[in-house]
C-alpha cells in the first residue's frame, strides 16, 4: 500500500527528512513515535500529497507521488483522521460522514450535497462500525470530543480508502476515550484491509495498538520493529536528540526491521515521553 525509499525533504536549509525507508502493508497499523519536530507530520504530509518530497521514491496505493498526479485521484486512496476532528459542527453526523464521499461524486452533486442511496447506506455502515448509528441525525456540535473523533474515523472509512493517515488523533482525549477511539480505528482497518500510519506521542498506546512501531529522531528513522522490541535503548534513540553528523546525512543504509540507532552518549535530553 505504501512504499517509501530514501525519502528526503527540506525547507530551505532546514533538512526535515533524511533518507526515510518504510513499507506499510494492507491491514497493518503502523505507529510513528518521536519528539515534536522529529519529522512525523512532514512525513504524513508527503504521504497525503500536501508536501512534495525533494528526492527518493514514494508510492501510495499504486500512485507515484514523485510524479505529477491528481489530488482528486489520491483522495480516493488516502483518508485523513485529524487531531481536531475537522468536522462541520452545524451539519448532522450523517452528513459529516457523507463528506467522505465527495471525491467520488460529480462537482455539481458535491455542491448540492446530493448523495446516492448507496452512499447513504455506506455512511450508515461506517457509523455502525464506530458505534454511532443512534447519533446519525444529530448535529455534530452536540457530541463529545471522543464521539467527534469517531465521526472522523467513520468519514475516513466512507472514502473506502486503501490508506488512512492519523495525525495525533487522540491527543485531546482522556485515556479511556483515547483507547476506545484507537480500538475502533484498528478494528475497522484490520477488517477492511486498510493500511494505517498513525502519529502518536503516547508510548503505551503505541505498544498496545501498533502492529509495528517506527521511531523518528531529527528526521531519521532510528527504530522500526514490533511493539515488544521497543525497549529502553530504542526509546533513548527516539527521544534524545542525535548530533548532526555529515556522514549520517550522506550515507544511506536501509534499517532492518526491529533495529534501532543508538543515541550519542553526548546528547542531552530535550523532552520527556
Amino acid at each position: 500500500m505504501i512504499t517509501i525509499r530514501n525519502l528526503r525533504k527540506s525547507y530551505d536549509s532546514n533538512h526535515v527528512l533524511h533518507g526515510i525507508d518504510m513499507d506499510v502493508k494492507a491491514g497493518e497499523f503502523v505507529v510513528m513515535l518521536g519528539l515534536s519536530g522529529a519529522g512525523k507530520s512532514t512525513l504524513l504530509r508527503c504521504i497525503n500529497g500536501l508536501n512534495q518530497p525533494d528526492s527518493g521514491q514514494l508510492q501510495v496505493g499504486g500512485i507515484d507521488l514523485m510524479r505529477k498526479h491528481s489530488g482528486r485521484e489520491l483522495a480516493r486512496h488516502v483518508a485523513m483522521v485529524f487531531q481536531h476532528h475537522n468536522l462541520v459542527p452545524r451539519l448532522s453526523v450523517r452528513k459529516n460522514v457523507l463528506t467522505g464521499r465527495l471525491g467520488q461524486v460529480s462537482t455539481l452533486a458535491s455542491v448540492l450535497q446530493f448523495f446516492r442511496r448507496s452512499d447513504i447506506a455506506l455512511a450508515e455502515q461506517c457509523l455502525e462500525r464506530v458505534g454511532l448509528t443512534h447519533k446519525a441525525g444529530e448535529r455534530t456540535q452536540a457530541l463529545s470530543g471522543g464521539q467527534m473523533q469517531r465521526v472522523g474515523i467513520a468519514r475516513a472509512l466512507a472514502q473506502r480508502p486503501q490508506v488512512i493517515l492519523a495525525d495525533e488523533p487522540v491527543a485531546s482525549l482522556d485515556p479511556r476515550t483515547a483507547r476506545s477511539v484507537l480500538q475502533y480505528l484498528r478494528d475497522a482497518t484490520r477488517e477492511l484491509g486498510i493500511a494505517v500510519v498513525c502519529n502518536l506521542h503516547q508510548v503505551d498506546y503505541a505498544r498496545e495498538f501498533g502492529d509495528r512501531i517506527v521511531g523518528l529522531s531529527q528526521g531519521r528513522m532510528v527504530f522500526d520493529g514490533a511493539p515488544d522490541q521497543l525497549g529502553d535503548a530504542a526509546l533513548n534513540a527516539i527521544y534524545h536528540q542525535v548530533p548532526a553528523m555529515a556522514e549520517l546525512q550522506e550515507q544511506h543504509t536501509p534499517m532492518p526491521a526491529g533495529s534501532w540507532m543508538p543515541a550519542s552518549p553526548m546528547v542531552a535530553t530535550t523532552g520527556g515521553l
